[in-house]
């Protein structure tokens, strides 16, 4: 990919992530939990553990992932008001997208009729909320499964890879790699990208927010999302390494 000359918050190059980086456990009772951050989006992700698994899916031998997201009330200048039993749009599709990334890659059989509950609560967003949690998220549930394979509650890690996701943008013909919101809201394409450790494509969410784009400019921007993911990737392993 080319050299782009652009002037971006922070005097950030095109393709320089916001400094990302994991603190861990700050609730004390949950399975795992961390906050991370990226930028000045800062996202709690914790994960606990439940026996048994949904009634359509007993008998089946294999267990179940589920994720949730939430804005915290204080999480953006205008306070965001609580969502309780009626779930936005935005909300639903979000959670439904944590919750299949980190399933592509769990083996259910090796998880056994258990599910794994995780929560993704914005402390503060500039953008990228949706990627960052998957990142986060994705370093919370090895560590769950690393201590109930230790607890003996499984018999083995079912991860058999890393997900790790970011956001590219296309403003004025020039990618931007990981938008704060600035950026995220000025930007003529905006697209968020989910990749294993393999750099396989396992989610694209794209859009032409004001000028349509092209093949080429798709493309350009996904080699720029996994340059990121690459960072981001290495990221997750050292705090992971740091645990051992």
């Amino acid at each position: 990919m080319k050299k782009f000359s652009v002037l971006r918050a922070n005097e950030r190059a095109f393709d320089v992530l916001r400094p990302c980086n994991i603190s861990l456990n700050p609730m004390g009772f949950a399975l795992s939990s961390l906050m991370i951050r990226a930028g000045n989006t800062s996202v709690l992700c914790s994960v606990c553990f439940q026996k048994g698994v949904p009634a359509w899916r007993e008998g089946s031998g294999k267990g179940w992932l589920s994720a949730e997201y939430r804005l915290l009330p204080a999480s953006t200048p205008n306070r965001q008001k609580r969502e309780l039993l009626t779930l936005s749009g935005r909300t639903q599709e979000i959670q439904r997208l944590i919750s299949r990334s980190l399933r592509a890659v769990i083996d259910m059989n090796l998880l056994g009729e258990n599910t794994l509950l995780v929560d993704c609560d914005v402390v503060q967003a500039d953008a990228g909320t949706r990627t960052t949690s998957i990142t986060g998220a994705w370093v919370a549930v090895q560590l769950a499964c690393q201590r109930l394979t230790k607890e003996g509650l499984i018999g083995e890690n079912p991860i058999k890879g890393q997900v790790a996701a970011v956001s590219v943008g296309l403003k004025d013909g020039v990618p931007l790699l990981d938008l704060d919101y600035s950026e995220d809201s000025s930007v003529d394409v905006d697209l968020n990208v989910v990749m294993d450790s393999s750099f396989r494509l396992l989610e694209i969410q794209g859009t032409a927010e004001k000028e349509p784009f092209s093949k080429q400019e798709l493309n350009n921007m996904l080699e720029l999302a996994e340059r990121g993911i690459t960072q981001l990737l290495d990221v997750q392993l050292s705090e992971l390494g740091g645990q051992e």
